[in-house]
């Protein structure tokens, strides 16, 4: 269990490197860019996913690179949601992600839709709603853009998981999609922070490619680790799974409430607890 927990506290370090940016003086699209080149790296290196998959006539290569440019973008959303929204309602929008996956699954791959897994995604959308409420009457303009970037990150993620399972179908592996992915996110973006450096917009900076390949191995962290628990719990997915996600949802309550001061409202906490029942009944659900 203590890769699955090692999964979950890159995760939530990352929204903490993400909402402390500002405070270091480090760019955000900057620090994203140089996190592509570490993670990328790391891939290449510890995982070796199949590149040769990639020479196939089939491969998806107009998917490819769209999930190249979506996951830079949603890492953008991310940051600007876990300063505004806070880290607490952001991590659990993130992994309520999973109720549009499961939907996806539902209406375009073709599984089962069993009454336990319908019961968690009902009870996870209850959730998404209280994690985006607030007690102010009328709305304030700053909690309006809260609400939208926490929209956009839960439906960001579960955008990138359909991505990927179509490129599965497709016949490439996930993790070579994913180094795929990676690469071309970093010419990407590092094209786009030279055109912001020439414009006077931003300048380059090394304290940014420092914190940007830090973040880079906390994000590929989150990824292995999970990995590797599935490889170490090969029969128990479902374990690994909620584990992960529940994981995620309470270690980043905590480092929002108790390390930054975030405030949750009544209906936040209820969302909580919600969040993490529809998790388990989704994870206990037998599969088809």
């Amino acid at each position: 269990m203590h890769l699955i927990l090692l999964s979950a506290l890159c995760s939530v370090l990352v929204s903490v490197l993400l909402k402390l940016a500002p405070r270091a003086r480090l760019d955000v699209g900057q620090l994203v860019t140089w996190n592509y080149l570490a993670a990328g790296a790391l891939c290449a290196w510890l995982l070796r996913p199949p590149l040769d998959s990639l020479a196939h006539p089939d491969t998806p290569w107009a998917a490819l690179l769209g999930l190249a440019v979506v996951l830079p973008s949603l890492f953008l959303v991310l940051g600007a949601s876990v300063r505004s929204a806070g880290i607490v309602r952001t991590d659990v929008a993130q992994r309520l992600s999973l109720l549009l996956s499961l939907a996806a699954a539902f209406t375009l791959f073709g599984e089962r839709a069993d009454g336990m897994r319908l019961l968690g995604l009902a009870l996870g959308l209850v959730a998404v709603a209280g994690i985006v409420m607030r007690p102010e009457s009328p709305p304030t303009g700053s909690e309006r853009r809260s609400w939208l970037l926490l929209v956009t990150v839960w439906v960001g993620f579960a955008l990138v998981d359909v991505m990927l399972k179509r490129i599965a179908l497709a016949g490439t592996p996930s993790m070579a999609a994913l180094q795929a992915a990676f690469a071309i996110a970093f010419v990407l973006m590092l094209g786009a922070q030279l055109v912001r450096h020439l414009r006077g917009r931003t300048r380059l900076a090394w304290r940014n490619l420092g914190g940007g390949l830090l973040l880079g191995v906390l994000n590929f962290g989150n990824i292995v680790f999970y990995v590797r628990a599935h490889q170490a719990l090969p029969d128990s997915p479902s374990v690994v799974f909620a584990a992960m996600n529940i994981g995620v949802v309470v270690l980043g309550t905590l480092v929002g409430v108790f390390g930054f001061g975030e405030k949750t409202s009544r209906w936040n906490r209820l969302a909580i607890v919600l969040a993490l029942v529809a998790i388990a009944l989704i994870a206990m659900a037998p599969r088809a």
